[in-house]
């Protein structure tokens, strides 16, 4: 019984160590394989570009920002040249709507780290449609009453079509689209404006 109990332990032990070997080398190829397998998490995740403005969308703002000023510096002189009630209620509208897209225009240009066009500087009738040359502004800074009136009219007419035109271009081919939005506003508010001021004239 002693001989046969010696064996038996040896064969119990020499089992353990070959579990324990097996173990071991099973725990050594499974870290292998994790080492050489990143999780799928680790992976770089597919780029992605989307277009946030272009070369239109900055165009847009740097030339509608003193488009708008110098509607916004004739409806100013409405305010006190003009006799029509009806001119006077039209030019506090134009006032009223453009300021505040000056402001919003200007701000993406500093977001874009693009430069402002700076009021001192504000080119007049190079390249844009509908603008006012600097002696139609010094005109009609020069008029009172009725004559005021039809010459303001007259003009803002024609600025209002520049306006709508550059508006069509940004719809075109700007990808910004608070710019886009705010062209289609600018298109549908201006020609009701036109439709109106025509109707003063006659």
């Amino acid at each position: 019984m002693k001989r046969l109990a010696i064996p038996s332990a040896v064969l119990a032990t020499a089992g353990l160590l070959i579990t324990a070997c097996g173990s071991t080398d099973s725990a050594a190829h499974d870290m292998s394989s994790m080492s050489s397998t990143p999780p799928a998490s680790s992976a770089p995740a597919p780029a992605t570009t989307a277009a946030d403005h272009n070369d239109q969308d900055v165009m847009f703002a740097q030339m509608m920002i003193p488009h708008h000023r110098q509607a916004v510096d004739m409806a100013k002189m409405a305010a006190k040249q003009a006799s029509s009630p009806q001119v006077k209620e039209l030019a506090g509208q134009i006032e009223a709507a453009q300021d505040p897209e000056i402001q919003t225009m200007s701000g993406w240009l500093t977001s874009w780290g693009m430069q402002v066009p700076s009021e001192d500087a504000m080119p007049m009738d190079h390249g844009m449609p509908g603008m006012m040359s600097e002696q139609d502004m010094k005109k009609l800074e020069g008029l009172s009453g009725a004559a005021f009136d039809k010459a303001f009219l007259e003009m803002m007419i024609k600025h209002h079509e520049g306006a709508v035109v550059m508006a069509k271009d940004e719809q075109s081919k700007g990808v910004y689209e608070p710019a886009k939005q705010l062209a289609d506003s600018i298109i549908s508010s201006q020609s009701a404006e036109i439709t109106k001021m025509k109707q003063l004239l006659q």
